[in-house]
């Protein structure tokens, strides 16, 4: 394709990242909403929890999108362009309007605005600088992200509210707990500059194998946190927060076995099944 006819979009993966700016639009209204309801004191629980919803739905649309692009080798600088402009969205605006109409309106109006503009410019910044270091051809620098994802931040902020939410259940506000959320975004705006580094799980493909009791712990984690909703996701969400502080102190098989780094041996496995063209004799 000439490039001077435009960039190439591959339908899947950007329908993905549709889905997930979809998700990230469809939860900025369901807050806005909710804010209107409160204001007419008819409630608005309900929407705030909607909202909830709609960014972990996006999360999930996150991590396709990248799956398929990469196990169909399309991906491109267009599609890395347009999942950040939806990570921004999704990520970044809907979880800092979420915890300021939520939370931040207790405080004075200029302390919620600075800490929510805190979290969505950290946002913006890191992912400016994801993509600056996308072309990096230094294989071991795509096994990892250097600073927790904005996407496992804001995963982290919803699922903690909607945890919230359903300790207070049939209340309208989510109690005094909620008051930790601003120093909680803080905290994620420094971590996502930090130097920890995570998983990226960009290395699973359609070679990665599992041995049959890891297999059905992982149907039977999935099957037990859709059942548990409301509470499950923060604590998956905060298992992989807290594994960028322990994966310095982890021994090299712990990691390689949580991240599904290969073995030196099996990292050349790839290329068996390309068959190189039959050595000439040696007498000719």
């Amino acid at each position: 394709m000439n490039p001077a006819n435009g960039p190439k979009i591959y339908l899947l993966p950007n329908l993905m990242t549709a889905g997930n700016l979809f998700c990230g639009f469809a939860a900025t209204l369901r807050i806005l909403e909710g804010t209107i309801l409160r204001a007419n004191e008819v409630g608005g629980i309900n929407r705030f929890r909607e909202a909830i919803i709609l960014i972990l739905a996006a999360c999930i649309f996150d991590l396709l999108d990248g799956r398929l692009a990469r196990l169909g080798g399309h991906e491109s600088p267009f599609g890395r362009e347009f999942d950040s402009l939806a990570d921004i969205v999704s990520f970044g605006i809907a979880p800092a309007l979420l915890v300021h109409e939520v939370v931040l309106l207790d405080f004075p109006e200029r302390w919620g605005l600075v800490i929510s503009f805190v979290y969505l410019c950290c946002g913006a910044m890191r992912l400016a600088r994801f993509n600056c270091l996308a072309a990096d051809p230094d294989p071991e620098a795509s096994k990892s992200f250097k600073g927790l994802p904005i996407p496992a931040a804001a995963g982290v902020i919803a699922s903690l509210t909607l945890f919230m939410l359903w300790l207070e259940e049939g209340e309208k506000s989510i109690g005094r707990w909620r008051y930790g959320l601003p120093i909680l975004m803080l905290f994620l705006s420094w971590m996502m500059f930090s130097q920890f580094k995570y998983p990226s799980f960009k290395v699973i493909n359609w070679r990665t194998q599992r041995s049959i009791p890891a297999f059905l712990f992982i149907i039977l984690l999935f099957v037990f946190t859709v059942l548990n909703y409301q509470w499950m996701p923060f604590v998956l969400f905060m298992a992989y927060l807290l594994y960028g502080f322990l994966r310095p102190w982890l021994s090299r098989s712990w990691r390689r076995e949580i991240e599904d780094e290969p073995d030196a041996a099996d990292a050349e496995e790839p290329l068996d099944h390309v068959k190189s063209p039959p050595e000439p004799p040696a007498d000719r």
